[in-house]
């Protein structure tokens, strides 16, 4: 069992030392002073090392095994990315420099902007949003700036999916907009008669609808055309949640759909870390009519040198400071630049992975939509449920197996859900393995069910109580609990 820090501690030890001089405090206020000593863990820089590394060891990653998490797209960030983003002219630059000084930064911004503005077919693109769930705010505000400035300020209304994100609703609720939830029908897909039912009801008090395509279960949403035709017949605007976009790249765009507002997920499709709370970036394009109300500053090119812009008539001004998660812009850049024309490729192999799992599992557990999926799937525990073993225990006795569990009990129309998503970057070899990892958990609970509702079996840390560690956070170590 790995030991904590402090119980490491030595009296007396210690891996560095700042100064050999008395430190003069005398400019600081006495009441910012410390009167004792913090109570810090006494260790050497190699002991302190090897904790860390002890305690990075236990950890999941990309890196170690599979990790197919349901909507989250966590695919292999390719090292050389890291490489790139770490170069001095990076690294070392101060967002505050001057545009005459930081060309090389802005060039890569602009070129950036550039190809995602090819690869959504939208008109124009701010690089801002930190993460998904960011740049749903700036979309949304956006959204709700534009039936400002057309005086329309009784679009109070957003619809959506009952299969949604959960991020959809929040970042539409933050900026002041009533949620309108709009069915699924028996395909897994929104429900064109009810949406049109949704709009006779709510008329001109609608301002935009916010959909996934494909959605959360994987499907791509057939009638998007028609909904397109609504939304706009209507004068409201639609929005396109990019979290799935890894399904489409390079085959079609959110401008083909008929989508005006899109967000990506640079740290998801665009193959840079992500996860334990960011860095992320979260760029959000529009369309012609709405490129004047992107956030400032947006990047440019004069026809001699990159600019930041800030002249933009009808701004929702500043969503983040400076330009956004710059590191990880320059590793989306590397990676789009890596893939070239072949981004194509990486969502059509995407996609036949999806297939695959889908078509090798449904004959073990529940396939609730049976239906050509695309990046990801969903299946349900049911059966499993009826030998009473759920999804949660599951997802725990697939840690034994060095496997990372999917996404479970979203999204939420689905009982039991098991949210899978393999990306393109994981190959047949190691699908093979997952599937025959799912069929003898499916077989162990027809057998010997103990095995799995006693899961994990192998992890450093076994079953905790979830409800009581969220409910009572206990994040601070306290030196009398030793």
């Amino acid at each position: 069992m790995t030991k904590l820090i402090f119980e490491k501690s030595i009296k007396g030890m210690n891996g560095i030392t700042l100064t050999d001089e008395e430190l003069n405090t005398d400019f600081l206020p006495q009441e910012f002073l410390r009167k004792e000593s913090p109570e810090l863990p006494e260790v050497s820089e190699l002991e302190a090392m090897r904790h860390f590394k002890e305690l990075s060891d236990k950890n999941f990653c990309v890196e170690s095994g599979f990790y197919p998490l349901g909507s989250c797209t966590m695919k292999y960030n390719p090292k050389v990315n890291e490489y790139l983003a770490s170069l001095e002219g990076f690294t070392s630059l101060h967002p505050l420099q001057n545009d005459e000084d930081a060309q090389g930064a802005l060039e890569l911004m602009y070129k950036l902007q550039e190809a995602l503005k090819k690869v959504t077919g939208m008109d124009a693109i701010t690089l801002q949003g930190s993460a998904g769930a960011h740049g749903e705010l700036c979309g949304m505000m956006i959204v709700k700036h534009y039936f400002k400035v057309n005086n329309q300020p009784q679009r109070t209304k957003v619809i959506i999916p009952d299969s949604a994100h959960g991020t959809n609703p929040a970042s539409a609720g933050m900026c002041g907009f009533d949620i309108v939830k709009v069915d699924s029908n028996k395909k897994g897909q929104v429900d064109v008669d009810h949406l049109k039912k949704l709009y006779e009801e709510h008329k001109d008090e609608i301002a935009a609808i916010m959909m996934t395509n494909p959605n959360t279960l994987g499907l791509f949403e057939e009638n998007i055309s028609e909904i397109s035709k609504i939304a706009h017949a209507n004068g409201s605007l639609l929005y396109y949640d990019g979290a799935n976009f890894n399904a489409i790249m390079g085959i079609t765009t959110p401008k083909q759909m008929g989508f005006d507002i899109v967000h990506l997920n640079l740290h998801k499709t665009f193959s840079t870390p992500h996860g334990g709370g960011g860095p992320g970036s979260g760029p959000v394009g529009v369309v012609e009519s709405l490129k004047e109300f992107l956030p400032v500053p947006v990047i440019d090119f004069d026809g001699e040198k990159y600019i930041r812009k800030y002249n933009l008539k009808n701004t929702i001004g500043k969503i983040k400071e400076f330009q956004g998660n710059f590191g990880v812009l320059v590793k989306a850049y590397a990676y789009i630049l890596m893939k070239g024309d072949k981004l194509k490729q990486a969502s059509q192999d995407a996609v036949l992975n999806a297939n695959y799992l889908k078509e090798k599992l449904k004959e073990y557990y529940e396939l609730p939509y049976d239906y050509t999926c695309m990046h990801e799937f969903v299946l349900s525990g049911d059966k499993q449920k009826a030998n009473g073993v759920h999804t949660l225990e599951i997802a725990k006795r697939l840690m034994d197996y060095k496997f990372h569990p999917p996404t479970v009990y979203f999204p939420l129309i689905v009982s039991e859900a098991m949210m899978i998503e393999p990306t393109e970057t994981e190959n047949k070899a190691r699908l093979d393995e997952f599937i025959d990892v799912m069929k003898n958990i499916a077989e162990e609970v027809k057998n010997t069910p103990q095995n799995v509702l006693s899961a994990p079996h192998c992890t450093p840390v076994k079953r905790v109580d979830e409800t009581n560690a969220a409910r009572h956070l206990d994040l601070r170590y306290k030196k009398d609990s030793m």
